[in-house]
């Protein structure tokens, strides 16, 4: 492997910091629109212990805002693709992954771990919820995704502590399904408060946890996955901040 592919890093974040980030240990569950591009920022960053989860494979109607949607990957697991696409950056990663639906005992277990931080990218709402409440009573740091659909101004974008979130439907959701389970800061989100047109929501039928389905553009996913990443970055080289 080549050693000076952390150079630009190395020049911009020194040792210490790049050596905080080696021995870092993140969790990035959910590897869509915003959890692939997260993962894959985090590796790039040179974080050295990674757990990436996600049940799902890859559909033609990912295509427009999925880092791992091609062609080529139309049916197969997004946990597999990332995992390759992850070792060909840095095949030196401690890499763990679950190819599986997060459910309740399941959560329980993976989070036994200690991780040093926590991604929650995932867009199905009752294991959102669980697995949320799950990370914040385990005391481990959480940076959230809320809905990236419906959003087209990446100025919009911004992070704040849960408990300040507004203007997001699923935001709105989640703080009322969650603050049931005494849950209602202390985890940062990364939300837009864009309002959302509502000709760009269409409902749908027999799909479990899922109510509607919501316009999205390409970048704004991205935007999202790359936010989650800089948190987590930061926090992990300057807790204090």
């Amino acid at each position: 492997m080549n050693e000076n592919w952390q150079e630009r890093t190395l020049l911009l974040l020194k040792s210490e910091k790049v050596e905080k980030l080696k021995c870092a240990n993140v969790l990035v569950a959910g590897l869509g629109g915003v959890g692939a591009y997260a993962a894959e920022m985090l590796c790039r960053a040179g974080v050295g212990k990674l757990t990436i989860i996600d049940f799902d494979t890859v559909h033609p109607s990912n295509k427009n805002r999925q880092l791992l949607a091609l062609d080529s990957t139309i049916g197969k697991a997004k946990s597999e693709l990332m995992k390759d696409r992850l070792l060909d950056i840095n095949p030196e990663i401690d890499l763990t992954v679950h190819d599986v639906y997060l459910r309740d005992e399941l959560s329980d277990k993976i989070l036994e771990e200690k991780f040093d931080y926590v991604v929650d990218a995932i867009d199905t709402l009752s294991p959102k919820i669980f697995f949320i409440n799950r990370v914040v009573k385990n005391g481990l740091k959480l940076i959230s995704s809320m809905g990236a659909g419906g959003k087209i101004d990446p100025s919009k974008v911004t992070v704040a502590d849960f408990s300040e979130s507004y203007n997001c439907n699923l935001a709105r959701i989640l703080r009322k399904k969650l603050g049931k389970l005494g849950v209602r800061n202390g985890f940062k989100v990364i939300f837009s408060y864009e309002l959302v047109d509502d000709d760009c929501i269409m409902p749908v039928e027999n799909v479990e946890n899922k109510k509607t389905t919501v316009g999205t553009i390409s970048y704004m996913p991205a935007i999202f996955g790359c936010y989650c990443a800089s948190v987590v970055i930061r926090d992990l080289i300057s807790p204090e901040s």
